[in-house]
């Protein structure tokens, strides 16, 4: 029966599909896909693994409709619901190869985050006076962190949980704490 009922949910993400082959951002889907199949452990077609997570997860919903907003979006949303508490700003560019870890209460409002970033729950991502984060590449941001402001975090960077940043950090860091200070530098171990 369980087969069953995959087997008729999966028709109604053919609209998902669809959508996916004609899309724009298609090569950074692509990048999405490839980045939680690989998390998971999981083999097969991309439109395979891009349905399989469509069905079981609702961030990665999320970051798809994001990436192909527009009225048919909204609609597919109305069965196929992303994650309601977790936001995306429209206005934030955001490179391929995103992963999520339970994104709840999460809020991305930056700029520019490039590829390959990873971020957790409770995480803000926000503006002050207007002025909002650019995010490197390869870069983490763990439980409860905030990353505020006109700053730049560079790439290959962590940002450990519970974290306030407020300046700017250099490529190559580990941040912690409330104001953040650097705890590594990859480059010239601090």
């Amino acid at each position: 029966m369980r087969i069953l009922l995959i087997n008729i949910y999966r028709i109604f993400l053919i609209p998902h599909i669809i959508l996916y082959k004609f899309s724009k951002n298609k090569s950074d889907i692509d990048k999405d896909i490839e980045r939680w199949a690989t998390s998971k452990g999981m083999k097969g077609s991309k439109v395979n693994l891009l349905s399989t997570f469509l069905m079981d997860s609702s961030d990665f919903r999320t970051i798809f409709y994001f990436r192909n907003r527009g009225i048919v979006t909204k609609i597919l949303n109305l069965y196929c619901r992303k994650e309601k508490y977790f936001r995306i700003d429209v206005t934030t560019k955001l490179g391929g190869g995103i992963l999520t870890g339970h994104p709840y209460s999460t809020i991305l409002n930056a700029d520019e985050i490039g590829e390959n970033f990873y971020v957790n729950h409770l995480v803000t991502v926000g503006e002050i006076k207007g002025k909002r984060p650019t995010i490197g590449k390869n870069v983490s941001i763990y439980t409860g962190a905030i990353v505020i402001g006109d700053i730049t975090i560079g790439d290959n960077c962590n940002i450990g949980a519970g974290s306030v940043v407020t300046k700017s950090v250099p490529d190559g860091c580990t941040v912690v704490g409330n104001p953040a200070r650097i705890l590594t530098n990859s480059k010239n171990k601090v």
